[in-house]
């Protein structure tokens, strides 16, 4: 087994680039490059940590960009519908009024 060496910050990319490219395993890196196993998993899951931590970030601003822009739909959809509701509660309530004043005259209309 290598024992494991200080490595720079490119050394690292290059590694865990090298793995991911040509798909083979922690110890073939490892020898490959003369670093240490524990090295090479170890940069391999912080990178994935660190890239899935960003898409996860993006991903859920992006839902709630979704969300508060369907909320905000909602809620315009609803005022359209409440307006509606009113001018129809308002119609029917007029046509009553028109239609007792109409009515057979025993009634008095209210006005």
């Amino acid at each position: 087994m290598t024992k494991g060496r200080a490595t720079a910050y490119d050394d690292k990319v290059e590694t865990i680039k090298y793995c991911i490219e040509h798909q083979i395993g922690y110890t073939e890196t490892a020898y490959r490059f003369q670093v240490s196993y524990q090295q090479v998993y170890s940069e391999q899951i912080n990178t994935y940590t660190m890239v899935w931590a960003n898409f996860r970030t993006d991903v859920e601003k992006e839902n709630l960009k979704m969300v508060v822009s369907d909320v905000e739909k909602l809620r315009a959809q609803n005022k359209l519908l409440e307006a509606e509701n009113r001018t129809k509660q308002i119609e029917i309530h007029l046509l009553k009024k028109l239609d007792d004043m109409k009515g057979d005259g025993s009634k008095p209309g209210k006005i």
